[in-house]
């Protein structure tokens, strides 16, 4: 990258200048842009002498960077705008009128995150106020590719809505709502920020991709969605969205038959919705995410009939099915009792063996799992069931569990080289009359053709 090698060299050196205050672009200049990035004005020292003499110019050899900078061709100042941080990018827009057109051009602002933060409660750093009202104003039609990222201050969550709602000359393909702490935008009063929304959902028409997890979406707004953007939208991610009701995405995978990605919360999962996405008219689902929380212990949870996954596995066979769990031991029964085509699993709370034994029997898809913790009753029996049904299965991770040396080598001896993916906590090995914790790396790093070591934290 020869060209923003020497962008860096170009923007540092004036950006030094600027600090110093030793001397000042003469961009404004009326030579030109040419002429203007050639001349720089050489500041008295003294406030008399600048009354007493006229400002002295001199020439800035431009030799040595190899070329007239302002002389670049668009198409190359583009590519290397795109390579700049924004607060060199703004800059750099200073250097000469020809950067500052660049600055402009739409093609630098059709991706763009919002970073909204308040300096009491994060210290990431924040997109400028003054910059925003620039985007708003002259930027919002070249928007495409959106995110708004918040921490957890109601001001901040505010702020995003407050663009969002001005967001009235834009067409919208992706738009992102992360919360990097806590969710902030639960806090705002539900009309506001379904307001805001609502004006994205109208005004975009070709909305491909929506994550809005963590928000007071609601059933109507949902209504409003579909309206606008029923042919065009193929990715949908809204966990934790407790206004909204299985109706609600129901309406959604009733007609918008594009869909390919979806993530929601279990309640939202019906035997309807899986028929509906199983529908002729409906596209092959690629990724269905499923997070089962529990709210309360002791919880109750539907079940999803079998005959519901089957037609959902027929319709789209290749389709990843993620699940995470969240549940108290206790509120496991209505789960893995009958087969389910799960790929991804994994359990964020303490799970029994009995249900470990489970999904070794009806989970035969499964390619990926994760187990937090089980207890203090190894897992011998079930590691080896699950090798022997799951024959899928290429990545696992075992955090506060206990299985036997001899059962964890049995288990990778039957999964063999498939298992690219191998995080076991070194806590988890039990040693056994036939292997120690010196021993079992050789033994487990030959069956998997490559070097392995137990980890000392978890990396999932």
């Amino acid at each position: 990258m020869y060209y923003s090698h020497q962008t860096s060299l170009c923007v540092s050196s004036y950006r030094m200048k600027r600090v110093k205050g030793d001397e000042d672009a003469c961009s404004s200049s009326s030579e030109g842009p040419t002429e203007s990035c050639k001349k720089v004005r050489k500041l008295q020292p003294s406030k008399e002498k600048q009354q007493e003499e006229e400002e002295e110019e001199t020439d800035v050899d431009l030799c040595e960077f190899g070329f007239d900078w302002a002389l670049l061709p668009q198409e190359i100042l583009l590519n290397i705008f795109q390579f700049l941080p924004l607060l060199d990018r703004a800059y750099a827009s200073q250097v000469c009128r020809g950067w500052n057109q660049a600055f402009h051009m739409p093609e630098l602002w059709r991706c763009f995150e919002f970073e909204l933060n308040q300096p009491a409660s994060s210290y990431l750093k924040a997109t400028h106020p003054d910059l925003i009202k620039q985007i708003i104003k002259r930027h919002s039609n070249h928007l495409q590719y959106v995110s708004f990222k918040v921490d957890s201050s109601t001001e901040s969550a505010e702020a995003a809505c407050d663009i969002l709602s001005q967001l009235v000359n834009c067409s919208l393909k992706t738009l992102g709502l992360i919360s990097t702490a806590r969710p902030s935008f639960m806090e705002l009063p539900k009309s506001h920020f379904i307001s805001a929304l609502t004006v994205v959902f109208v005004n975009s028409k070709s909305l491909s991709s929506l994550k809005i997890d963590d928000t007071p979406v609601d059933d109507p707004s949902l209504k409003v969605l579909v309206a606008n953007n029923s042919d065009t939208l193929r990715m949908l991610k809204m966990s934790s969205c407790p206004h909204v009701s299985p109706a609600g995405i129901l309406c959604v995978a009733d007609q918008c038959h594009g869909l390919r990605e979806l993530a929601l919360n279990y309640h939202l999962l019906s035997d309807e919705l899986l028929l509906a996405l199983s529908s002729e008219k409906h596209v092959h689902l690629e990724h269905l995410r499923i997070d089962v929380v529990s709210e309360n212990p002791g919880q109750h949870f539907h079940t999803i009939r079998k005959s519901s996954w089957d037609a959902m596995l027929r319709h789209s066979p290749k389709f990843n099915l993620v699940m995470y769990f969240f549940l108290y031991e206790d509120e496991f029964g209505p789960f893995f009792r009958e087969e389910v085509p799960i790929t991804h699993l994994y359990f964020g709370r303490s799970v029994s063996k009995d249900v470990l034994g489970r999904v070794g029997l009806h989970c035969p898809r499964l390619v990926e799992l994760v187990v937090c913790a089980n207890g203090l009753r190894p897992l011998d029996e079930e590691l080896i069931r699950i090798a022997k049904r799951c024959t899928q299965l290429s990545a696992i991770g075992l955090g506060e569990c206990e299985v036997s040396c001899s059962a964890f080598v049995e288990f990778v001896k039957m999964c063999g080289r498939r298992l690219s993916q191998l995080s076991i906590m070194e806590e988890v090995l039990i040693p056994d009359h036939k292997y120690n914790l010196d021993e079992i790396h050789w033994e487990v790093s030959k069956h998997l053709g490559r070097v392995w070591f137990p980890d000392m934290m978890p990396t999932w």
